[in-house]
């Protein structure tokens, strides 16, 4: 079957080629990862939230969550029953295709970037003030992780805060724009890490699909395939939404947008 581009999505598909191309191109350039830092806090933030939210949303408590300087992460939860254990699991890298297909979403519903990326802000100062310092602080858990998880979530909320006031409309949707392209991205990269890890002849490494593997006693590489189907899925509809959707509205001030006709 055709899939044609609907005129009105052209500029947002060009936004987002743009986007993803210079996210691709910055991998082969020396010392880019630097400029490729805070993105990457950025997501290891959203993974671990949703292992957090899904812990929630099962009944669980969350004790504390961390962020490392190497943009790993860790989530301490209370463990309830086996589909709790499954669903918070497999929360942190559906959660980061999720956001980032969420993010797509609304720039393709035409809603405003600065208030997009205000929502992202009070997201991470969210996660950073209630599970990255009070709650260890009161359960006396893992405060180790508060120092890093505290300076960086609060620099991450200051910048997109920064960038939704002062930042001018174009570069504002570009970068929510950009968002969703390193949520995708490092969802994938990271699966494809978890696949390796997950093979029967790789070192015994801590993964989420080793979690699982423990909690249900199917391989760690089975559930690897599992999470990149699901990602996969979600990028599918979201990209078929995103690319031909039939709406009127569409976002202003995109970067490609198009000459209207008087």
């Amino acid at each position: 079957m055709k899939v044609m581009i609907s005129r009105e999505a052209r500029p947002q598909a060009a936004t987002l080629l743009a986007a993803a191309v210079i996210s691709i191109v910055l991998w082969f350039i020396p010392f880019a990862e630097l400029l490729m830092y805070p993105f990457r806090i950025f997501v290891t933030f959203i993974h671990e939230g949703g292992h957090a939210l899904a812990a929630l949303l099962t009944g669980n408590s969350v004790h504390s969550l961390s962020v490392a300087m190497n943009a790993s992460g860790e989530t301490y939860t209370t463990q309830g029953g086996l589909v709790s254990q499954v669903f918070v699991a497999s929360a942190g890298y559906v959660s980061s295709m999720l956001f980032g297909a969420l993010l797509l979403v609304l720039i393709r519903k035409a809603i405003a970037a600065r208030i997009v990326l205000l929502g992202s802000a009070g997201l991470i100062f969210a996660l950073t003030v209630s599970y990255g310092l009070l709650k260890p602080l009161l359960s006396w858990g893992a405060l180790s992780g508060i120092p890093f998880t505290l300076a960086a979530g609060t620099l991450l909320t200051v910048g997109l805060i920064g960038l939704a006031k002062f930042a001018s409309a174009r570069v504002a949707t570009f970068l929510v724009s950009f968002l969703a392209v390193q949520c995708v991205l490092n969802a994938l990269l990271d699966l494809k890490t978890v696949l390796f890890l997950s093979s029967p002849f790789a070192p015994s490494v801590p993964t989420d699909a080793l979690n699982m593997a423990n909690a249900t006693g199917i391989p760690a590489i089975i559930w690897a395939f599992v999470w990149i189907a699901i990602a996969l899925l979600i990028l599918l509809v979201t990209m078929r939404l995103y690319i031909v959707s039939r709406d009127a509205a569409s976002q202003p001030d995109l970067p490609f947008e198009e000459a209207r006709e008087a």
